[in-house]
């Protein structure tokens, strides 16, 4: 027996060495994956601030650090890769520049950490002045919607072209209707915004005319490449009905909005160019248009632009940009087969464009960008662009200009390295200008829109506004204090010994396996069911989508709570040696790891992200100093930026422990050495004293960011052993449960009734 039990004993040891090793080598190993995934995060955001990705035009996301909990809800809800992804467990914004507004990571954050806003609204001169309904301030009765208001997206334009006609009808309510042929409502521009005002106009009642300079409704969408996929969200346009798909083809929505004006009967007026909006005496407006040269005046008690933001092309202004082989659109590649092109501009339309030109027979392609790198691209277009140049199916000219256009030729410059100007000159037949357009500011302005951002409602500046627990912990605390006051009320019951408890008249009620104890144990499970069921709507592997994450996120809390109030009152407010006393103490320890694992989830990673962002301000500011020095010191400033980049490199991503520590003790030596070279070296080559103290001091504030960062990442990688305590707790517990309603069940078939 003695060598069994020293049998058993090996057996045991050896099974356990294996399993701790195995744990381990994985925890390293996945450990290791994760730093250097984000090291090529935070490399690829600050690729995106030289180059200006990191933020967009218009909308773009904003982080709460002090909210975010790294759940990676928002960066999975994301339809364009690169926007948002996860650094020292939250989310941060590397490629703003991708972001198309869709507001799928707001909608998904279940603690509200993200939000959509517009660039530096504050300060920007083309957005207009607008109230919170979208009228012009100091202009009544003139309303804009659509693109024109710096939001771009197709269901924000059918939500405000439907607005300003409900507001113009609610303002038409008890007035007389004009006896001249006066519109209540004139629409200009026939876009996804435009034509849901005129259809909502149509279902309020109102007179209403819409306008447009096209043959067809459609605006911008209408001047999509054939069968491009217009991204959308789920809206409700009036009178036609819901639109549930999240894309559609370019003509199925136009074949939809020309279907729409025929339907309802919509006064559609085409071929109607905007020259300019005057105000009427006594009120109202005179809206001048012209149309085949000719100038109509069509009088309205309000007016709805919804011009777009495209105005008109941005040209070149170069020499032969008049011919006719220069266009500013495409809308069929397939005309241009067997071709010679070129494509100028770098954004997703000059992309789209050059990549279906390229798949026509016979059709040669150049792609000419004026910077260095593309930096506004879709993820899909990038990639596909990417493909089409390694089959060599497009050529690229980047950092490159068009100087003149001829009949037969066109003629460019490139910077090459830095050095001089290549001259380049080839052949080619057609040449489509893709370089964006000018909004008609000009225009509006002259129309009575104002854009001065003096007069913009100041908006509160998206920032940090706390944990969001809260509420959560609000609900929490009624619902526990409610099973307070319970057992308070039956205390004469739950202060008896076990033995005396069947002789009290209220045993029959409060005792766990009969009346209200039992439903009190019942109540209990369907709250752990559904506690635990947050995690399947937390999960991008499950289409489980009742409901907002957030909403999600505060009942897992509350019901948290909810559910040790109703197990300790099940168990008669004296939990037993059982596997149903060994739940109730594993529940209450899931709920005590899960509050402190929430806050250190919060807490740890904001810290480390907060070094981060200052590392990154300190880098923008070394480049800035590099930029501002004279070119005689070029060779000093780049080493400077070298060195210390390379330093900041070295104490950052260490991976291991002793790597930690022996950064720590050589970490200072290091920076003093490299400190003492630099100001030696710019001693020699004459640098002033000034800007030899900014580089020491913006080194030191780097190198102290840096090993800040990696302090607090080590923080996280322990805190994250919590994460797993409370899971290995949330399995235990659930094993026991069940093991414990078996054990009641059995009870009941073999004697009758639920144990008590």
């Amino acid at each position: 027996e003695p060598l069994q039990e020293e049998a058993h004993v090996s057996w045991a040891l050896l099974v356990t060495l294996v399993c701790a090793l195995g744990l381990s080598t994985f925890a390293i190993s996945q450990r290791r994956r994760e730093l250097a995934r984000m090291r090529g995060v935070v490399r690829a955001r600050e690729r995106a601030v030289r180059t200006g990705a990191h933020r967009a035009k218009l909308e773009s996301p904003v982080v709460d650090l002090s909210r975010c909990m790294g759940c990676g809800t928002c960066v999975v809800a994301c339809p364009e890769d690169g926007v948002l992804e996860l650094v020292h467990g939250q989310a941060v914004v590397v490629r703003g520049a991708r972001c198309k507004g869709i507001s799928a990571c707001e909608r998904e954050c279940p603690v509200g950490a993200i939000t959509i806003t517009i660039q530096a609204a504050a300060e920007r001169k083309d957005i207009p002045c607008l109230d919170e309904k979208l009228e012009a301030i100091g202009a009544p009765n003139l309303f804009l919607a659509g693109e024109v208001t710096a939001r771009a997206r197709v269901k924000t334009a059918i939500d405000q072209g439907t607005a300003v006609a409900a507001e113009v009808a609610d303002r038409r309510k008890g007035t007389a209707r004009a006896s001249d042929e006066t519109f209540d409502l004139v629409i200009v521009g026939a876009g996804p915004a435009g034509l849901a005002c005129a259809l909502e106009a149509k279902r309020r009642g109102l007179t209403a005319v819409l306008l447009d300079q096209e043959a067809r409704p459609g605006g911008t969408v209408a001047r999509y490449p054939r069968a491009k996929l217009v991204l959308t969200q789920p809206t409700e346009l009036p009178l036609v009905g819901r639109l549930d798909a999240p894309e559609y083809r370019k003509e199925e929505l136009i074949e939809m909005w020309d279907r729409a004006v025929v339907d309802h009967g919509l006064d559609f007026r085409p071929a109607q160019c905007l020259a300019g909006i005057d105000p009427r005496e006594g009120g109202g407006y005179a809206v001048r248009t012209t149309h085949e040269g000719q100038e109509q005046v069509w009088k309205a008690r309000a007016v709805c632009l919804a011009l777009g933001r495209r105005g008109t092309p941005r040209k070149l202004g170069v020499e032969g940009e008049h011919l006719q082989k220069v266009s500013y659109s495409l809308l069929d590649a397939a005309e241009h087969r067997g071709r010679r092109i070129l494509v100028v501009g770098g954004g997703d339309s000059a992309v789209e464009a050059a990549l279906g030109l390229s798949r026509q027979e016979g059709t040669e392609v150049t792609l000419s960008y004026r910077r260095e790198s593309f930096t506004r691209l879709a993820a899909r277009n990038e990639e596909r662009l990417e493909a089409a140049l390694s089959a060599g199916e497009i050529s690229l000219l980047t950092s490159s200009e068009v100087t003149r256009i001829g009949e037969g030729e066109v003629e460019l410059v490139q910077v090459r390295d830095g050095a001089g100007l290549d001259r380049i000159r080839i052949p080619n037949d057609e040449v489509f200008v893709m370089a964006g357009g000018i909004a008609p500011i000009q225009l509006l302005q002259d129309c009575g829109v104002s854009f001065d951002p003096a007069l913009r409602p100041s908006a509160e500046a998206p920032g940090e506004q706390g944990t969001g627990l809260l509420p959560a912990l609000r609900g929490a605390f009624v619902v526990t204090l409610l099973a307070l006051g319970w057992a308070v009320w039956n205390f004469d019951y739950y202060a008896l010994a076990r033995a005396e408890r069947p002789a009290s008249p209220d045993h029959a009620l409060l005792r766990p396996g009969h009346g209200f104890g039992l439903w009190m144990g019942i109540l209990s499970v369907a709250l752990i069911v559904f506690n635990l069921a947050y995690l399947l709507r937390r999960s991008p592997r499950f289409r489980l989508r009742l409901g907002s994450l957030r909403a999600w996120m505060t009942s897992h809390v509350v019901t948290g709570f909810l559910a040790v109030s109703c197990a300790a009152l099940h168990a008669a407010m004296a939990p037993r040696d059982t596997p149903g006393g060994h739940a109730f103490w594993a529940l209450a320890f899931l709920l005590v790891t899960g509050a402190i694992g929430r806050y250190l989830y919060a807490a740890v990673p904001r810290a480390a992200n907060g070094h981060e962002l200052e590392l990154s301000e300190v880098k923008a500011r070394l480049a800035r100093i590099e930029a501002e020095w004279d070119d005689g010191q070029v060779r000093f400033r780049e080493e400077a930026r070298r060195r210390v980049e390379a330093l900041v490199e070295a104490r950052q991503w260490k991976r291991g422990l002793l790597a930690r520590i022996a950064s720590l003790v050589a970490g200072q030596r290091d920076l003093r050495r490299m400190l003492s070279g630099l100001r030696a070296r710019g001693r020699r080559e004459g640098v002033a004293e000034e800007e030899l103290r900014a580089i020491e001091s913006l080194a030191r504030r780097a190198y102290t960011a840096a090993l800040s960062a990696a302090r607090f990442e080590d923080l996280r990688a322990l805190a994250n052993t919590w994460r797993y305590l409370h899971r290995w707790a949330a399995v235990l517990m659930v094993v026991l449960l069940a093991l414990h309603i078996a054990t009641a069940l059995a009870f009941r078939a073999h004697w009758g009734g639920v144990g008590g």
